[in-house]
């Protein structure tokens, strides 16, 4: 990429969150990544730096390290003419969402971070010809925890997400509560798989989007979107998966190419060899807690069919779910037992500040900073530096439980002999396909106090809610036994 040759048009708006927005090339496969402020919060072209650099270092250092070569892509700080930003900045103010627009692209300092995109077919440079489809998942925290800390017995039955989910739409964040379990993702098996795509499917929130040729074809931006139209969603997708467009159309079509869409899905999740360290961690795949969710409605509808629930068959230790969920695992105390500890190394930077630095909270993100990480010990012995390391291992733990999968799938060409990617088969079609992971940026030390809040909220909202679901219930069973009427006849 020519820095000094930059043109505004060749790139188009790709998306943005909270913190950082993106751009796409229109022939080349890469983005660009510029952080966000607030208006007049505008930081120095020294920090942006240290702030993007620090990124590319958790990347490579650390998630790099746990979850393998191929799935993490850190990029590179590159600076580019202010100019350029500035018009590129003007280019793609129309197609922001107004939901987002509390906030400016950095146009100051001219640092970005450079990255593949992700939504193409990874180790190519340049945008194929060939048609690529690409499925982004926001799994979310795979497991319950056990922890001794928890006070909260819901939490030990019911996961975080499902409880959540109660609070989102209470607030009007979503419609309707969804049907996805992350334990149903998470569990290796393929029955309870299939229904955690097919229930993002119908309720994608922010947890899945789908891209068509580096264009978003399906995905919810917020609670106003429309509702998702499945129909619409099969006419983009029935020529990669019935390319002879032999299928009838009508509804029976649409869930039959909604139904490869979800097989090929699982079968990419359920693979790969590219081991990161996570499996130093030995921490195992279902060893917090148990391995299914109450709230789960793939549960409760098997308990109605009085049919004991299906346990985990057990991700393959090479998969990214799996290396996935081992380092969210790094949660070993909760935010409950964890809450404790950050205070205690709140109290001790209080009393010497200049120690900050030294116990790299703010990095550097390092070979030494990893190491510490796979200290598993919970036995507390009171000192600011076990309390440290739970406070670290805590924020790379939370980092994996937000994090996305891209999975990248294109049809495989007639000779298909000369392609190194691995191969998915579909019923009537092969596609090569690439996984990889992002919004691997770590979470903020200061946004644990935040996290605990949260997380008492969450859960006495979701037991406020079943208890008054529960109370009804028995009032209906009540009511229903107020209306009986005893008849006396004379003897």
């Amino acid at each position: 990429m020519d820095q000094g040759k930059m043109d505004e048009n060749e790139w188009g708006y790709h998306g943005e969150g909270n913190k950082s927005l993106v751009v796409a090339h229109a022939q080349r496969c890469v983005v660009l990544r510029f952080l966000k402020f607030p208006p007049n919060r505008k930081k120095a072209s020294e920090e942006v730096f240290q702030h993007l650099q620090s990124i590319v270092d958790f990347g490579k250092n650390v998630m790099k390290e746990f979850l393998g070569e191929n799935y993490v892509h850190c990029g590179e700080v590159v600076q580019l003419p202010l100019d350029f930003v500035k018009q590129l900045c003007l280019k793609i103010q129309s197609e922001r969402p107004e939901s987002r627009c509390d906030k400016d692209l950095d146009t100051l300092s001219g640092y970005a971070l450079c990255l593949p995109n992700l939504a193409r077919l990874q180790t190519y440079h340049f945008a194929e010809h060939r048609p690529i489809l690409c499925v982004e998942i926001k799994p979310k925290c795979g497991f319950i925890p056990s922890s001794s800390a928890v006070t909260h017995e819901m939490k030990h039955k019911v996961c975080r997400y499902c409880m959540h989910q109660h609070l989102k739409v209470a607030t009007g964040k979503w419609k309707q509560i969804s049907k996805y379990c992350p334990l149903d993702l998470y569990s290796g098996n393929k029955q309870r798989m299939y229904f955690a795509l097919k229930s993002l499917l119908q309720e994608a929130q922010n947890n899945l989007k789908i891209f068509k040729n580096g264009e978003l074809i399906y995905g919810c931006k917020d609670a106003r979107s429309p509702a998702v139209d499945w129909r619409e969603l099969a006419h983009h997708l029935k020529p990669f998966f019935y390319p002879s467009n032999g299928l009838a159309s009508g509804p029976h079509c649409a869930r039959a190419v909604i139904r490869e869409l979800v097989r090929v899905i699982t079968r990419v999740l359920l693979s790969g060899s590219d081991k990161g360290r996570a499996s130093a961690l030995k921490l195992g795949p279902g060893s917090p807690g148990p391995c299914v969710c109450e709230a789960s409605p793939f549960s409760r509808s098997l308990r109605h069919q009085g049919k004991s629930s299906l346990e985990h068959s057990g991700l393959p230790k090479g998969c990214l779910l799996y290396q996935t969920l081992q380092v969210q695992m790094l949660d070993l105390l909760d935010i409950e037992g964890l809450y404790p500890l950050y205070r205690r190394v709140e109290r001790y930077l209080e009393e010497f500040p200049e120690q900050r630095k030294a116990l790299q909270i703010d990095g550097p993100y390092d070979e030494a900073f990893y190491q510490k990480l796979l200290d598993l010990s919970t036995e507390d012995d009171g000192t600011v530096a076990f309390a440290l390391t739970k406070v670290q291992q805590y924020r790379v733990a939370m980092t994996a439980k937000d994090c996305s999968i891209m999975i990248a799938l294109s049809p495989c060409l007639q000779d298909a002999s000369s392609d190194q990617r691995p191969v998915v088969p579909a019923s009537r079609s092969r596609f090569a396909f690439s996984v990889s992971v992002l919004d691997l940026d770590l979470k903020p030390y200061e946004s644990i106090p935040h996290q605990y809040r949260l997380d008492g909220k969450i859960v006495n909202y979701y037991s406020k809610a079943v208890r008054a679901k529960d109370a009804a219930a028995v009032s209906a069973r009540f009511k229903e036994s107020e209306d009986c009427t005893l008849v006396l006849h004379k003897v």
